[in-house]
């Protein structure tokens, strides 16, 4: 089987029913900064934090359905869909992790460590990809659990950052105004 087929060379690709639109088409930029997302944790992971890794191998394949769901305008019950018991994994998560921190008392600048900046550039990417998520939902119907995920994995991708660098002794900045 060859990983090219020609089919994209006039600009428009296949949806998961064979519909063929745009590759700028809002379908195709929600889940293509899906997949930019899970990318840029690959590379990320290892943090060296085993329980972290953990957590991102989870987030890398629910970011897998969050790209089938989106890829689906006529998704069937048995579809691939990310349902409210993945959002709740993550608030679990982000309120384990949590538990480690220091009470957030202002905004800090995204820095740190290697895998803590990194994470902070990740929680970007996931705030563009939810953007991207509710442009969609303003064209066409989509399952609004995706876009509550990719909410909630922000705020979690920035848990992880400050839990990183809290463990590896990085201090916070704040920004000065």
């Amino acid at each position: 089987m060859s990983i090219y087929t020609g089919r994209g060379d006039d600009g428009q690709t296949d949806l998961r029913d064979m519909t063929r639109v745009s590759k700028t088409s809002a379908r195709i930029e929600a889940y293509g900064t899906v997949d930019e997302l899970n990318a840029l944790l690959g590379t990320i992971r290892p943090t060296g934090h085993d329980d972290i890794d953990d957590c991102l191998r989870s987030v890398q394949n629910h970011l897998h359905v969050v790209q089938a769901d989106f890829a689906n305008p006529d998704p069937d019950d048995d579809d691939p869909a990310i349902r409210a018991d993945h959002v709740d994994t993550v608030e679990n998560w982000i309120d384990d992790f949590d538990a480690e921190l220091e009470p957030l008392t202002s905004f800090i600048l995204p820095s740190g460590s290697d895998a803590g900046a990194e994470l902070h550039h990740a929680r970007t990417v996931c705030r563009r990809a939810e953007r991207r998520a509710v442009a969609l939902a303003s064209e066409e119907p989509i399952n609004e659990q995706a876009v509550q995920y990719l909410n909630r994995l922000s705020d979690g991708l920035f848990t992880f950052a400050r839990v990183v660098n809290a463990r590896e002794g990085e201090l916070e900045e704040e920004p000065q105004y």
